[in-house]
């Protein structure tokens, strides 16, 4: 049995049809990415496993139980957690606030700190600043610190290398493969080369439904089935 299953959702923001039937499986343990151009539905693919914008049809089973109708916050009481692409840090709390706050309740603050920290130093160096003052990339350290401390069985990752620096995205590749170490990842990422180096696992998504998957194993950008994605 898959850790996660999406089976045929379609999902709308109003009338405007968005997912015309995606289906993908994530198995305990991988790191499996959506792949693809901008506005095909990566996202919303996301935003309906955490039923923020709940399908209008179809399943979505986590650990063997349907969480079509559930509310967010009981999908990520069950262990699914979320690093969104607007990094959504509490501005005016410091570095060390935003990841004492995301560590379960019952678990050491400080191992979750020293998670944290390890990951990315450069936030133990700027931990009594406000995160509302820290850098594109600074606040993006901070959203996957946050997610790396909160004990999630599964983490939904929303293109953590937006906007980053290179030196920066290969900090944060080399953190999720951290993280990939003890949880199981579903990545949105529009960097096709770090997505196939840090994946198991690929489904290419266009027009609203998966239009391709498969291993990366032995895969590179140059493959035919990626072309559609810079077309």
């Amino acid at each position: 049995m898959s850790l996660l299953e999406v089976e045929d959702i379609h999902t709308y923001y109003g009338e405007s049809h968005v997912l015309e039937g995606v289906s993908l499986e994530v198995e305990r343990g991988e790191v499996v990415a959506l792949v693809g151009r901008n506005g095909v539905g990566k996202t919303t693919t996301l935003r309906s496993i955490l039923q923020l914008t709940p399908p209008r049809e179809g399943d979505v089973r986590y650990d063997g139980e349907s969480v079509v109708g559930l509310d967010t916050h009981e999908i990520a009481d069950r262990g699914v957690g979320w690093i969104p692409e607007d990094r959504r840090v509490f501005a005016h709390l410091t570095v060390e606030e935003n990841i004492r706050l995301s560590v379960p309740k019952g678990e050491s603050e400080r191992e979750g700190l020293e998670t944290a920290y390890e990951a990315f130093p450069d936030l133990e160096e700027f931990s009594g600043r406000d995160a509302g003052t820290l850098s594109g990339g600074q606040q993006q350290m901070l959203s996957i610190a946050r997610g790396l401390v909160g004990e999630n069985d599964l983490l939904l990752v929303d293109e953590p290398s937006e906007g980053l620096a290179p030196l920066i995205v290969e900090n944060v590749a080399n953190s999720l493969r951290e993280v990939a170490e003890d949880t199981t990842l579903l990545l949105v990422e529009q960097n096709l080369p770090l997505a196939l180096d840090i994946a198991d696992r690929f489904y290419v998504v266009d027009h609203g439904t998966v239009v391709d998957e498969g291993s990366t194993e032995g895969v590179t950008t140059d493959d035919e089935r990626f072309r559609r994605l810079s077309a």
